[in-house]
């Protein structure tokens, strides 16, 4: 609880908490003659609680706020590491300066970030409610998110069942207007591939095929060439007019050596190996002979082999290199246009899918919608409940569960992701949360017609309300911190009595930090801090100091009477505190 003289400080806290939570930094809160002023905040991260301690600082000036624990922050040590920064001992710093010029530096576990990452790790972590602050739960997502919250485990196991459907659908639908959008290209594909296997079966290639017809053409195309240059060589070899030839020659070289194998050893194995060429020369002219008598000139087949090469030229030109490689595009187009063939299939298969799929989407936003009416039936019962006793028992609170319905819309495109939802007779917007709009509505008297919150309530009535909504939150609520700037504005007598004693129980699941003027509400703190403004002639500072029991009693008192050591005041004091604890 933070109290003290009007314009001592005390809305430094909340000031300061703007600042960390991403607030547009402004160079008037840096003390005139400094050059920087620097807000932090220490977040404690453990398994079972995160909490933040609020510091500002300046130059000259150190003040500090503590608090208790609260459920952890799921996923903050991780932001902060992918942020870059550390989590030190289990906490972590979260840090912004402003300098004198306006310019502004924001830091996360000792790392230098953009304002906006620590405006991103900071917002979950503190809720400040005041009379001119942008409050969490006027955000339509932040009301459908504390209605969920507040519904329990049926809320939770309908939300969870239509999210699983609405992203199979959404795939499904995606999958759908792709295969459809691409029909067009997909059937031009299909003709060229089919196309191009008719033109390569009607040739029916073989593996190898072109580089033996090009040795074949090439044989052909030179027949009595090659049929003359044969001749020649047998008569080389082996003479039939009876002219000299190697056949001949290689005899007498045998026959001469072998004369004088008697005389010298290695003339015999020279004469042995002449012998040997003989026999060569003879097989060899036995071979060259075949292969003149096998050399036919044929045009015929020489222009049917010249033929065939030109229709393999021209499948090498368009689909590959080689024959081969030919080959291979035929075989992976089959296996393509097998599949481009079976687009309508797909094409039906998904739709299917998606009809299905929509068909128990509709059935799971129905009995999330209900089920979500029905907490919200009972969160606007116990808020309103909770207004009656901050003075305010003529407001009404509605938790408006509506849907958005489309006129004129029909069966769903196949390129028409996220289309409406048919639900009965209705086309429904839909969303990855559901069919359903949450607002909360205020009727701030009798008669009066039901108005969204910032616009049916002042801005003391707004701040009670907000208390109101916090309460009965409370147990769901998913903040470690709250800050009420003056929240009792406007109220006394019995209803600050209740106001206070609805922080207090706030602060049983949650760190609370409060700025009063009413000694009502001061009452009910764990820790009161006062805040107290001092000047030495030339520079004015302002600092906090946590009171004791005895100084509690004469800050109240003096909340009180206005004035320091009235005993009726210190009576009184003690009063309120007697009444607070047996409260609590």
């Amino acid at each position: 609880m933070i109290t003290g003289e009007t314009g001592a400080g005390k809305t430094m806290v909340v000031t300061a908490l703007g600042l960390l939570l991403g607030g547009r930094a402004d160079s008037g809160a840096v003390r005139s003659g400094r050059r920087s002023a620097r807000v932090e905040g220490l977040v404690r991260v453990t398994t079972d609680a995160t909490t933040t301690d609020a510091t500002t600082t300046d130059a000259t000036t150190d003040a500090g706020t503590g608090g208790a624990g609260h459920e952890a922050t799921a996923g903050l040590a991780a932001e902060v590491d992918e942020a870059g920064g550390e989590v030190e001992d289990g906490t972590v710093l979260l840090a912004r300066t402003i300098s004198a010029e306006g310019r502004s530096r924001a830091f996360v576990g000792g790392a230098s970030v953009p304002a906006a990452v620590l405006a991103r790790l900071a917002e979950p972590l503190v809720a400040v409610h005041g009379q001119s602050d942008q409050h969490r739960l006027l955000r339509a997502s932040a009301q459908r998110e504390a209605l969920d919250r507040f519904g329990g485990a049926e809320v939770a196991a309908a939300l969870a069942r239509w999210r699983t459907l609405h992203a199979e659908l959404s795939t499904t639908e995606r999958s759908l207007a792709e295969v459809v959008g691409t029909a067009r290209e997909r059937s031009r594909e299909a003709e060229l591939l089919r196309a191009g296997l008719t033109e390569i079966e009607a040739v029916d290639p073989s593996p190898g095929e072109d580089d033996a017809l090009a040795a074949e053409e090439a044989r052909l195309g030179h027949a009595e060439e090659l049929r003359t240059a044969a001749e020649r060589a047998r008569e080389a070899l082996s003479s039939d007019s009876g002219a000299p030839d190697a056949l001949a020659t290689s005899a007498t070289a045998r026959s001469e050596l072998a004369g004088v194998r008697d005389h010298d050893a290695e003339a015999g194995e020279l004469a042995d190996r002449a012998a040997e060429v003989g026999y060569l020369l003879t097989d060899l002219a036995a071979d060259v002979a075949s292969y003149a008598d096998r050399l036919d000139v044929d045009p015929a087949r020489l222009a049917a082999v010249s033929d065939r090469r030109a229709a393999l030229s021209a499948l090498t030109r368009k689909y590959a290199d080689t024959l081969d490689e030919v080959l291979a595009w035929a075989q992976g187009a089959s296996v393509r246009l097998l599949e481009l063939d079976g687009t309508d299939d797909e094409i039906e298969r998904l739709r299917a899918e998606r009809d299905r799929l929509r068909a128990e989407l509709a059935d799971a936003g129905v009995a999330l919608s209900e089920a979500r009416t029905a907490a919200a039936g009972r969160l606007s019962a116990q808020v309103s409940d909770e207004l009656t006793l901050l003075a305010m028992p003529h407001a009404s609170v509605e938790v408006a569960v509506r849907q958005h319905e489309v006129t004129g819309a029909g069966e769903p495109e196949d390129t028409v992701p996220g289309a409406p939802l048919r639900v009965g007779e209705r086309w429904l917007q839909h969303t990855a949360t559901g069919l359903d709009e949450v607002e909360l509505l205020l009727a701030a008297n009798v008669g009066a017609a039901a108005r969204p919150l910032h616009k049916g309530a002042s801005g003391g009535e707004l701040s009670r309300v907000m208390l109101a909504l916090e309460v009965s939150l409370a147990e769901t609520s998913p903040v470690p911190t709250f800050v009420f700037d003056e929240v009792d504005a406007g109220v006394g007598g019995r209803a600050a009595v209740e106001v206070g004693r609805r922080l207090a129980r706030l602060a049983r699941t949650a760190q609370v930090l409060v700025v009063t003027h009413l000694p009502q509400v001061a009452a009910y703190a764990d820790r009161h801090v006062v805040v107290e403004k001092s000047s030495d002639g030339s520079v004015t500072t302002s600092g906090l100091t946590v009171l004791d029991e005895g100084d509690r009693e004469r800050e109240l008192s003096r909340m009180l009477a206005g004035v320091d050591d009235s005993s009726s005041a210190l009576a009184h004091a003690r009063e309120l505190l007697e009444t607070a604890r047996s409260a609590v």
